[in-house]
């Protein structure tokens, strides 16, 4: 018996030690990931905007790690959403544009007579890919979305591709009934009439930490605050437009605010009130956010990524922004359309850090692996690295950044495949089969084309783009053998003339005292607020 009582005894000091052995472990890291949509590199106070107002992405940026050579996977949102989902370029998971996007033979439909016929691509995200959320799920992570998909239809929503709860994930990648309730999303459930999509995904996701900590305070998260915000339609409370009109004309209204750059008008100036207001009420609920981790006491503990899916939108769509210096924005090939603002916040992330190596969106698949001490999965996100040595070194080994569009975008983007490595940037056009030569470091705004100056750049970056696309197994466009080229001159005339006169109506209009949008979002007291 006496031997028995001290094996229980001895039992029970081993595991009591154990038990506080375990207490003493660091409790396992929660991930918040907030991503915006179609938001813009210059979009941020803290990365130079003199017009948009944004205090707690600015806070965020102060006590963390901003990021100055930040890219996207594609310049629609589809395909880096994908990547950011699979640590894979786009031409792995298949997903090459925005879904929904004509491609093939369809495309004719939208009457562009383009050259080309753009490469078919995947329509939804396929089964085998083993996302973070899954991932994360399958170490013990509570895993959660709030907010915009976008990557296939019904059986390829949030929940079947890793997140345990989905508040506003589904097959659309706009806020089909606007930014205010009623909502007309099958995955959110409508708040009282006027409420803001934004605020309410902020607090979707407060309610979500608060419940967790309540409930599993042993596990961690990983919240998946996806935008809407700031993509189309444009909608704020009137309140926001008249504070925002107010400051523009402070700052001075440019007589002229667009420029054809070889398709599509672009807009030159920010100073969209309406736009301004979408990202205030996003910045307002991304402060509600980090307000209720650091009250929780969970701030400490969390990994914190902010960043946006494509560049900002400066034609096409709402032509919302102006990415200057950068060129052009969304759907287009120059680093308006790729390059997007990055901001991470971890403990012990030295404040006000600023790190100027290229990372991209494949990379934060193994950053969130490596920072929460999971195994990597280097078979899943083969396209990316951890980007926690890059940040404490600011180095990491030169590397090859690639990404591949081949199709037309709605913002007059072109059919094109793109190598950075080092300062160097090439673009390679299907149409032409042409390629443009840049250096980043001396002509940021891809002003000049260095082709003729360095043509043995030109040569070594185009053979390793191209056996890239081969390895990769890229789609690429065809030629269409009912091109008609006056057909097509005719559309680009249209746009150089009349599109570019009817946007600078539309942008004066804006801010012109008095103005008044559509009754369908400034209908209730909530938006007139």
């Amino acid at each position: 018996m006496k031997k028995i009582v001290n094996g229980i005894l001895l039992s029970a000091a081993v595991m009591s030690g154990t038990l506080q052995a375990e207490a003493k472990k660091p409790q396992r890291p929660n991930v918040l990931f907030i991503l915006a949509d179609d938001y813009g590199w210059m979009d941020m106070g803290c990365m130079g905007s003199k017009y948009y107002e944004t205090p707690n992405l600015d806070r965020l940026a102060s006590s963390g790690i901003k990021f100055t050579n930040a890219y996207a996977s594609c310049q629609v949102s589809s395909p880096s959403r994908a990547s950011i989902m699979t640590g894979r370029y786009t031409p792995r998971h298949g997903i090459t544009d925005w879904i929904g996007a004509k491609s093939g033979e369809d495309w004719r439909s939208k009457k562009h007579y383009s050259k080309l016929l753009p490469a078919d691509y995947v329509w939804n995200l396929p089964a085998e890919e083993y996302t973070i959320a899954e991932c994360l799920r399958d170490n013990g992570y509570t895993t959660f979305i709030a907010g915009k998909w976008h990557l296939g239809d019904k059986g390829s929503w949030p929940e079947d591709h890793g997140f345990m709860i989905n508040k506003g994930g589904w097959s659309a990648g706009s806020p089909t009934g606007g930014y205010f309730s009623p909502y007309k999303n099958p995955k959110l459930e409508d708040g009282p009439k006027g409420e803001n999509l934004s605020i309410r995904l902020g607090n979707e996701t407060v309610n979500f930490m608060r419940e967790h900590k309540k409930m599993h305070s042993d596990k961690p998260f990983f919240a998946y605050l996806s935008f809407y915000a700031v993509h189309g339609p444009l909608q704020t409370t009137k309140k926001n437009w008249a504070y925002f009109r107010e400051k523009a004309e402070k700052m001075g209204i440019s007589e002229k605010g667009f420029e054809v750059d070889r398709t599509l008008p672009v807009r030159q100036t920010q100073d969209n009130p309406v736009y301004a207001g979408v990202i205030k009420e996003m910045d307002d609920a991304i402060g509600i956010v980090l307000d209720e981790l650091k009250r929780l006491g969970m701030d400490d503990n969390t990994l914190v990524i902010f960043t946006s899916d494509n560049g900002g939108v400066t034609s096409g769509d709402s032509y919302s922004s102006s990415q200057l210096p950068l060129r052009g924005g969304k759907g287009r090939q120059w680093e308006g359309g790729i390059r997007v603002p990055a901001l991470m916040y971890y403990s012990g992330c030295k404040a006000g850090t600023v790190c100027d190596v290229p990372i991209i969106g494949t990379d934060f698949y193994p950053t969130i692996l490596d920072y929460a001490g999971l195994e990597m999965q280097p078979q899943q996100h083969k396209d990316g690295i951890s980007i926690l040595p890059v940040v404490e070194d600011n180095y990491c080994p030169e590397r090859s950044l690639f990404w591949h569009y081949p199709h037309y975008g709605n913002q007059g983007g072109e059919p094109s495949s793109i190598i950075r490595k080092g300062d160097w940037k090439l673009i390679y056009y299907y149409e032409s089969k042409n390629c443009e030569l840049y250096n980043l470091a001396i002509d940021l705004s891809e002003s000049e084309s260095l082709n003729a100056r360095y043509p043995d750049k030109v040569n070594e970056l185009k053979a390793e783009l191209m056996t890239w696309l081969d390895e990769v197994g890229a789609r690429k466009p065809i030629a269409d053998p009912l091109y008609d080229p006056k057909k097509e001159a005719a559309v680009k005339k249209n746009w150089r003339t009349k599109t570019l006169e009817q946007q600078e109506k539309n942008r004066k209009n804006m801010l012109r005292k008095g103005w008044e949008p559509n009754d369908d979002w400034w209908g209730s007291a909530f938006v007139n607020d």
